[in-house]
């Protein structure tokens, strides 16, 4: 080490020492020097239990009727057309439920949707990956009561979708090609 590292290294541990004496202001309270401050909290303390926290949303059910066991009931009549079941959900779809990533099918072909929550041309941003057709337009979207609409960048409708039932939805294009919404 040379002399003026040691010298300096002495003189840094000196003034160091110097602070930590008592020729400084008396904080314990005689001599004039800063009063010490009030200990906190100087009230009552109290204290409750939080209440346990919601349960989460439960996902949308979609109730089947039940089986019957009359015979009669279940067998169509002779030369009568049966019902068709419907498994789609006319229940509204939120937008929250909607934000993210999807897959699309549509005119043979595959490809990726991601939907957010930020305001756009004809509603939110959308942005549209490997998609075939009018599809590979679609860069907004928004939610028509139970109906999801994708739409372009002029706010024009590429497709309307409707909920076929979890997080599947299906419709069709403007140009009338069905198209496939799902997770």
């Amino acid at each position: 080490m040379t002399n003026w590292t040691r010298s300096g290294a002495a003189l840094l541990t000196l003034g160091l020492l110097a602070g930590c004496t008592s020729a400084g202001p008396n904080l314990s309270g005689g001599g004039g020097g800063i009063a010490p401050l009030t200990p906190a909290p100087t009230g009552q303390v109290y204290s409750n239990r939080l209440p346990p926290p919601p349960p989460p949303p439960a996902a949308p059910v979609t109730q089947t009727p039940a089986p019957t066991t009359d015979t009669a009931a279940a067998t169509p009549a002779p030369g009568a057309a049966s019902a068709p079941v419907q498994t789609a959900s006319a229940s509204p779809v939120t937008r929250e439920s909607l934000v993210g990533a999807w897959r699309v099918s549509s005119g043979g072909g595959n490809c990726q949707i991601f939907m957010a929550l930020t305001q756009w041309t004809g509603g939110y941003r959308a942005a549209s990956r490997g998609c075939p057709g009018q599809v590979a337009d679609v860069s907004a979207w928004d939610v028509s009561g139970s109906q999801v609409v994708l739409k372009d960048s002029g706010g024009s409708t590429v497709a309307t979708l409707s909920n076929a039932g979890g997080t599947r939805y299906e419709g069709t294009t403007a140009g009338g090609q069905q198209v496939s919404l799902y997770r």
